[in-house]
């Protein structure tokens, strides 16, 4: 059920998060995200997800009903000008559907590693501080399979506005698992009465129980990505462009793995890795399956 309602200023309480969106840590402590334009919107309706309100031209508004319609919860959806929409940026928007979610409570790491099928595919972050640079890694992530996505300590949210917009919305397809920040982030706990609050202490956890830690690191001592085996449960570490996986994250990995490029180039932008780690290990493991039915005479 929605309730409709016409607005020409945004000086509504209930619409604080729209005309705070240049404060994304304020939303993050508020355990909100907004998601900005048509294709987010249509996926945070879409999802799961519980939606606080919905703020868009009147013109969008048929185009949105049976989503609106569907949903469980009671939201109000704000109509305005494109006009005073873009007031909110500081620029002429194209499409300028906006909504206001709720980030979830954080996955279970338990639930993540007896509930997906084997072999499990982790993807975990380290300092990477860029939410767009985030929100194309979270987008990979969902084209190639991951299982779920550990965000560490010193990382930026996954549901940051720009980062989700950079997902395309892909992020509320993705299980999180979001390490303690500064005693905002929320904890996950790995076992009964313990909890693990830095990536070190979580990868510790993943190595003991069978999953096998791949920092994606350019300076690797000789492994390049063709030569590594992913065939196993296995969890990939990326770090910032900057400064890469820190030294401590690094030696909890099990092993270091290089994309192999010439000395002229340092490094790739971390998206970019994501995506040529992750279809490595997708080409991997359909070799594998089809090398498994080939041997049992099964032609798929």
């Amino acid at each position: 059920m929605f309730h409709v309602q016409k607005i020409t200023a945004l000086d509504l309480p209930e619409l604080a998060p729209y005309r705070t969106m240049r404060r994304p840590l304020e939303h993050e402590r508020q355990g909100i995200f907004v998601a900005e334009g048509e294709k987010v919107v249509r996926r945070l309706l879409e999802s799961r997800f519980e939606v606080v309100s919905v703020l868009l031209p009147e013109k969008h508004l048929e185009a949105f009903r049976p989503l609106l319609e569907a949903r469980p919860e009671k939201l109000t959806v704000y109509l305005a000008d494109k006009k005073l929409l873009e007031s909110l940026i500081g620029f002429s928007m194209y499409q300028g559907q906006l909504a206001v979610g709720k980030i979830p409570p954080p996955a279970s790491l338990d639930d993540i590693l007896s509930k997906n099928p084997k072999p499990l595919l982790l993807v975990a972050v380290d300092a990477l501080t860029s939410a767009e640079n985030l929100g194309a890694l979270v987008r990979n992530c969902v084209a190639f399979g991951v299982q779920a996505l550990i965000v560490g300590e010193t990382s930026s949210s996954p549901f940051l506005r720009r980062a989700v917009r950079n997902s395309m919305g892909t992020i509320l397809q993705l299980p999180v698992v979001e390490l303690a920040k500064l005693g905002q982030r929320h904890l996950f706990t790995t076992k009964p009465h313990t909890t693990a609050q830095t990536l070190v202490e979580c990868l510790k956890d993943l190595r003991a129980r069978g999953v096998r830690c791949v920092a994606a690191h350019p300076h690797a001592n000789g492994k390049t990505l063709s030569q590594a085996d992913f065939s196993g449960d296995c969890c990939i570490v990326f770090g910032s462009e900057g400064d890469g996986i820190s030294a401590p994250v690094l030696e909890a990995c099990d092993e270091a793995v290089a994309i192999p490029m010439p000395p002229t180039v340092d490094s790739l932008n971390v998206g970019a890795a994501a995506a040529v780690f992750l279809y490595e290990i997708a080409r991997q493991r359909k070799k594998l399956e089809a090398q498994k039915y080939c041997n049992a005479g099964i032609i798929r």
